[in-house]
């Protein structure tokens, strides 16, 4: 009997000591886990995370008053903001198509704070209100990558670059390069090139736009044509591209204001149209069909002296380019430059369009020699200035490393034919 008793006595200790121990587990004050911090997220300069954000896109009819005022920013704070930052940022300038971004107060009245207008993939403006108002012109850092592209002319240049799926601007910029050693609308299949250039990324990985063309070699109808961009006038911090032995590539004057177009109409003293009766009507200009919208070029440097509409001309421009030369371009859909600028060759001055007397899109390209209009096709135009000698040692150290890569690269090699299967 006692040893039940004593076995008993024990278990009913060893309970007692596990309950009281249950009891001091439960009663022990929980440790509370710590929050993770939300992530900082920053952009234009700013902590987003200690802003309501609101991203948009400005639409026909939007003005920078209607935009902030619509997030709780008075008219009468509307005025005085946009009088104080208007040497920095032109507000009435805004344009349909832009991103924006407001930057908003967390509290229960969500008033707009800063405004963020983006020009470009790059550019953008910040408009700060909160304390005091400020504008500020700011770029995204960007990187700048080297790429070389090889292709084989097929069809056309266009639609090779698209079957490589590289930019269009490349190409673009080809032809300005070559515009007056290589006929673009007449290349032939089996013509290839080669060309380095420069792309530019937005934290490395956005792709915001074609930068320069270094280098490039082309290879037309077995002719090889090397181009090298070199800056030619340190005063300016201008370029220009010359070939392998230091010669200009460009000339005083381009041979058509478009480009990828083709003549439609040409300069005849002569002609004569059916719908007046077969009357001698003189056609005192050169006409470049093209799509309405197409970039209409300077085919030279000079300074605007005519940006008007007036009677069959239509929309146009005309531009004095030195004592002997003045180029005039008619019908355009819009024109991009106004009286008493100074343009550069390949600037765009207007678009294609079919405004004054036309039956279709095109610009009617006029030129004139001495203040009389003749064919630009039947003179001998000057070149442009060539390579100085004293500046030619560093141009040749300059492409040599260029040149070297482009003459190392090899171009694809074509796909072997398949065994015919008999």
């Amino acid at each position: 009997m006692k040893k039940i008793f004593y076995m008993l006595l024990i278990s009913v200790v060893l309970t007692s000591c596990q309950q009281e121990k249950e009891q001091a587990k439960n009663t022990e004050p929980a440790v509370a886990e710590q929050e993770t911090p939300p992530p900082i997220i920053k952009e234009f300069g700013y902590d987003l995370t200690n802003f309501t954000v609101v991203r948009d896109t400005v639409r026909a009819g939007d003005s920078f008053g209607a935009i902030l005022d619509s997030h709780g920013i008075a008219r009468a704070k509307v005025f005085e903001i946009s009088n104080k930052i208007k040497d920095t940022f032109n507000v009435a300038r805004i344009m349909a198509g832009k991103p924006y971004t407001l930057l908003k107060s967390k509290d229960t009245t969500e008033k707009a704070q800063v405004f963020v207008y983006q020009q470009n993939q790059i550019e953008y403006t910040v408009v700060d209100f909160r304390d005091s108002i400020t504008a500020t012109k700011r770029t995204k850092p960007v990187k700048i990558v080297e790429k070389i592209a090889v292709g084989t002319i097929q069809s056309n240049l266009s639609q090779t670059f698209d079957d490589m799926n590289l930019s269009f601007l490349v190409a673009y910029k080809m032809a300005d390069i070559y515009a007056w050693t290589i006929d673009f609308t007449r290349l032939q299949a089996g013509d290839q090139f080669k060309v380095i250039y420069t792309e530019k990324f937005i934290n490395d990985t956005i792709p915001a736009g074609i930068g320069e063309i270094k280098a490039s070699y082309f290879e037309h109808r077995s002719k090889p044509l090397y181009a090298f961009q070199f800056e030619d006038d340190t005063i300016n911090n201008s370029s220009d591209y010359f070939d392998h032995e230091a010669n200009n590539l460009r000339r005083a004057f381009l041979t058509a204001p478009v480009q990828f177009s083709r003549i439609s109409s040409r300069y005849n003293l002569k002609r004569r149209i059916k719908y007046y009766g077969n009357k001698i009507r003189p056609h005192r200009g050169t006409d470049f069909a093209a799509p309405i919208g197409t970039p209409i070029l300077a085919t030279a440097d000079g300074t605007v002296t005519k940006s008007e509409r007036r009677g069959g001309n239509g929309k146009y421009v005309k531009i004095r380019h030195n004592a002997t030369y003045d180029t005039q371009y008619l019908h355009m859909s819009k024109q991009a430059v106004k009286v008493g600028e100074y343009v550069r060759q390949g600037d765009v001055i207007g678009y294609i369009g079919m405004t004054g007397n036309t039956g279709g899109p095109h610009v009617c390209y006029r030129f004139w020699k001495n203040g009389k209009e003749v064919d630009p096709f039947k003179e001998d135009l000057p070149s442009s200035k060539p390579l100085s000698e004293e500046m030619q040692p560093a141009f040749f150290e300059h492409i040599n490393p260029l040149k070297t890569k482009l003459d190392s690269t090899l171009f694809e090699p074509e796909p072997e034919e398949e065994p015919e299967i008999l």
